[in-house]
């Protein structure tokens, strides 16, 4: 009977125990899934051109002779690598709420320059590839980039790089054209059809990669010598070797690419890429490109399992010139509709948000919400209200940096702070040609001393960091509460992970009334994260008594 007993202890305590664990389980998996979850789809992303955002080492400025008179802003300002690390390890993008840093390409440019009617240039912009495999030295270096990405992971922020596939840099005494099977130097595009814009040249003297080709060439004489200069010529044929042995492809030019690019994600971890000009050579060229990033992804998490940030894809983003999201998931080139979406893309950048940002919110709240969870659900869009080559932006004057901060941040879809839009660097500057003067250094001496712009940082930080906090504000289904004063809830849900967060714009500042809608339950203790002041729901409002006229309410942790 003794026996008996004790074996029906021992059981009971071993299921005891059992549950017990399992519980305790079933608590660290909620309390991982509560944490908030990084969702593409509403990320917070900072473009910056790396020579104009920061000079950290100007040991670097000048480097292959490029010492010849250039037009205003079209030599290098001595911005790099070490420039962006600089402002990471300070906070900067942290406290803006930026969780994803895209920069202009690194890889090496023309060593010489060329005027294409605007005045003499150098690739400071980093467009005129000379050579894929090599970082420009006016840049960084790889171990740079290799610091840059570490520490941007360990604050959460993914590292996204800039690709070309489309063209090879201008041709100049310096830099001598690539071989005859790799490129061609007219006509000029014109387009007008899916033909005369893919097999073309966008300007005079800017060879264009003939990705279509089926045709196997061999590597340029003058990268062969170049590798060979700098000793690692067997290294980099023997990477190929592997590369093509591995794929099957065949040694046509886009492969060749499409691998060195690549290897930025196998040596780094990168998180995603940009691609340039897409809609300058045929889709498949992309699809092929995505194949490839996610094979590489792969083997970096394969061979760096402590240092996996989470279960996203790599992430691609196409720069199809005029794409609008309107459009839904189809380009029209006239003759031809192409889904880029389908042929290896996450998201498209969208031309047409900056003419929709001269809207109401409500407009531009409900439109953007209903396509991008129905015609594009799974997919995304990058808005923007400035670059570094669209030469109408939505406030080149800097008259209303306060409402393009609320319109880019506050809207469904990726948004995309161009360096700058956050402290209000001016877009026209005087004795600029053409897209110079989108382009000028970082204005960090203005945002030291002047009140104005400190109070549009401010801005843009708090927006930026509630968005960053709440993926419903990017990747959520809009619902509107009240037309005026407009307020509106943001819901987003994935897994065992849901949000929910209420805007309110356009309200009196002081003590404010705010409808919640069933955004949150009754009783609930809220908090607005643009005034800090808390709230409990009752009757499905909350009393606000703030100096400001927006209100962003969360749940108070």
């Amino acid at each position: 009977m003794t026996k008996k007993i004790t074996t029906l202890s021992f059981l009971l305590l071993l299921i005891t125990s059992i549950a017990f664990a399992q519980a305790k389980k079933e608590r660290n998996v909620k309390s991982k899934t509560e944490k908030t979850p990084f969702v593409w789809e509403g990320a917070n992303l900072y473009f910056l051109m790396t020579d104009r955002f920061y000079n950290a080492d100007k040991s670097n400025d000048v480097n292959f002779n490029r010492n010849k008179k250039t037009g205003k802003l079209r030599g290098f300002e001595g911005g790099d690598i070490k420039g962006i690390i600089q402002k990471l390890d300070e906070g900067y993008f942290t406290k803006l709420g930026v969780n994803v840093i895209w920069f202009t390409p690194i890889v090496e440019q023309i060593h010489d320059g060329v005027d294409e009617g605007t005045g003499f240039s150098y690739g400071f912009h980093g467009y005129w590839a000379r050579d894929w495999t090599a970082l420009d030295p006016n840049f960084g270096t790889k171990k740079d980039l290799a610091e840059l990405v570490k520490k941007a992971h360990n604050k959460g922020i993914r590292i996204m790089l800039d690709g070309v596939i489309n063209h090879t840099g201008p041709v100049t005494d310096v830099d001598t054209v690539w071989p005859e099977g790799w490129v061609r130097t007219e006509p000029k595009c014109q387009y007008s059809n899916f033909e005369n814009t893919t097999a073309c040249t966008l300007v005079a003297n800017l060879p264009d990669v003939k990705t279509e080709s089926t045709t196997a060439v061999s590597l340029p004489p003058f990268l062969i010598e170049k590798w060979k200069a700098e000793g690692r010529y067997e290294k980099e044929v023997a990477s190929l070797d592997a590369f093509f042995k591995r794929t099957g492809y065949p040694r046509t030019p886009k492969y060749y690419i499409i691998k060195w690019l690549t290897d930025y994600i196998t040596e780094f971890g990168i998180d995603g890429y940009r691609a340039d000009t897409v809609k300058h050579t045929n889709e498949g060229v992309w699809a092929d490109f995505k194949t490839q990033c996610d094979n590489s992804f792969s083997e970096w998490k394969k061979n760096n399992p402590t240092k996996v940030l989470d279960n996203n894809p790599f992430y691609t983003i196409a720069e199809v010139y005029n794409y609008n999201i309107s459009s839904g998931q189809l380009f029209d080139f006239g003759d031809r509709k192409v889904n880029y979406y389908e042929n290896g893309f996450s998201a498209m950048i969208n031309f047409e948000f900056k003419s929709d940002a001269q809207k109401e919110y409500s407009f531009i709240f409900k439109k953007y919400s209903d396509l991008l969870n129905n015609q594009l659900k799974g997919y995304s869009v990058l808005n923007y209200l400035s670059s570094h080559d669209d030469s109408s932006p939505f406030d080149p004057n800097r008259t209303k940096s306060i409402e393009s901060g609320t319109k880019l941040l506050l809207t469904p879809g990726i948004s995309q702070i161009y360096y700058g839009d956050e402290s209000a660097r001016s877009l026209v500057v005087e004795g600029t040609q053409g897209d110079a003067t989108l382009r000028s250094f970082m204005n960090w001496d203005v945002i030291i001393t002047n009140k104005t712009t400190q109070q549009v940082l401010t801005h843009w930080r708090k927006l930026g960091q509630f968005r960053a906090n709440h993926p419903s504000v990017g990747a959520g289904v809009n619902a509107e509460i009240s037309t005026k004063p407009y307020v509106c809830s943001r819901t987003f849900a994935k897994g065992n992970y849901t949000d929910s967060v209420v805007i309110g714009l356009d309200l009196v500042k002081g003590k404010k009334e705010i409808p919640v809608g069933s955004a949150f339950k009754e009783g609930a203790k809220l908090r607005d994260a643009y005034s800090g002041k808390l709230a409990t729901v009752l009757n499905k409002k909350v009393m606000i008594d703030s100096e400001f006229d927006i209100v962003l309410l969360e749940i108070k942790k």
